[in-house]
């Protein structure tokens, strides 16, 4: 049932897919389970197709009526998803545990070291304001201009033993800010980029924990941080602020920051499902609010203002009081 057609080109493998791959109608045997056990990354393109980066089932895609899956057997580039982005020519492209690709629409072109990349193991990926593709790999960071992969310096850190993979270069979020600067989250705090030097913001600097897994830009222009050991804490240019149990956040391991298109910032603390702040106070939805996981990964908005979460135990989404998991039947 998966086949690719698979096209070796000088710089790339490029894999095309059949439309017709993977299709799950309604009244297939076994459909009303999760998408996939574990759901890491959310993403809706310029058309409307709502992609599912996975942690081992590879990228699934939603076009309104069927679920289609590919992984490495239909020309995909690695089992997990950690990041997914379009260009401004509407291109996808995903970051992932084999490299990068990108898909056109009709076929997957991947991306790994034997094309320059310093590592094949992609942790955090952007594509800045100038279409440039930032790569963070196990190994460090390249930028791509279409044509070539360039390695980007981020010093060494101490690896942190305490989580499953780990190394002294691993980047584990990127990001650009409203003013162009480049943000680098590592084992050893925050990087950022101005264009023409590299700082390092880590607890010296008031940071909360130095393993930073997630940078994001507050509407304000705040720049908060999702740490590994000592939750949330945002810096406003000159101080830190850290959110903690007395403003009604529980949990220390938090792996994603998102913001909606209203300025809320959503933010997933292991074993308590996530949290909302909406500029004054942070709102908690977890199991009385129907969402099942104790491992939520991460949080989106689609362009019907509909806000999505995804991690251990699949998908959900937020009708504005409550989750439902949507599972492969849906409710879509």
């Amino acid at each position: 049932m998966r086949k690719a057609l698979v096209l070796l080109s000088m710089l790339a493998c490029i894999c095309t897919v059949p439309s017709s791959y993977a299709q799950i109608v309604p009244d297939e045997p076994n459909v009303d389970e999760q998408i996939s056990p574990f759901v890491r990354r959310i993403f809706e393109d310029s058309k409307g197709n709502m992609w599912f980066g996975t942690n081992g089932d590879g990228v699934i895609r939603y076009d309104g009526i069927y679920l289609m899956y590919y992984s490495i057997a239909e020309g995909f580039g690695g089992h997990t998803v950690r990041g997914i982005a379009e260009d401004k020519d509407g291109q996808v492209w995903f970051a992932t545990s084999g490299g990068i690709s990108k898909y056109d629409g009709m076929s997957f072109t991947n991306f790994s070291e034997e094309d320059g990349m310093v590592g094949h193991d992609v942790w955090a990926m952007d594509i800045d304001s100038k279409g440039i593709i930032w790569v963070g790999t196990l190994q460090g960071v390249s930028h791509f201009d279409g044509e070539v992969f360039t390695p980007f310096a981020i010093p060494d850190a101490e690896p942190d033993h305490l989580r499953g993979v780990t190394s002294a270069k691993i980047i584990h979020s990127i990001m650009e800010d409203s003013q162009g600067k480049m943000w680098f989250g590592t084992n050893g705090g925050a990087y950022v980029y101005d264009g023409e030097s590299l700082t390092n913001i880590s607890e010296k600097d008031g940071l909360c924990n130095k393993a930073v897994n997630c940078i994001l830009e507050g509407e304000d222009g705040d720049i908060w941080f999702a740490t590994h050991h000592n939750g949330i804490c945002r810096w406003n240019g000159s101080s830190f602020t850290h959110v903690t149990e007395q403003d009604g956040v529980h949990g220390t391991e938090v792996w994603d920051l998102f913001r909606d298109s209203s300025g809320n910032i959503w933010f997933p603390t292991e074993g308590y499902g996530v949290y909302r702040y909406d500029g004054k106070s942070f709102t908690n939805f977890y199991s009385q609010e129907g969402l099942a996981s104790r491992a939520v990964q991460c949080t989106y908005e689609d362009k019907e203002g509909r806000i999505w979460c995804g991690g251990w135990l699949g998908l959900y989404r937020f009708d504005g009081k409550s989750f439902v998991n949507v599972t492969s039947r849906g409710p879509w």
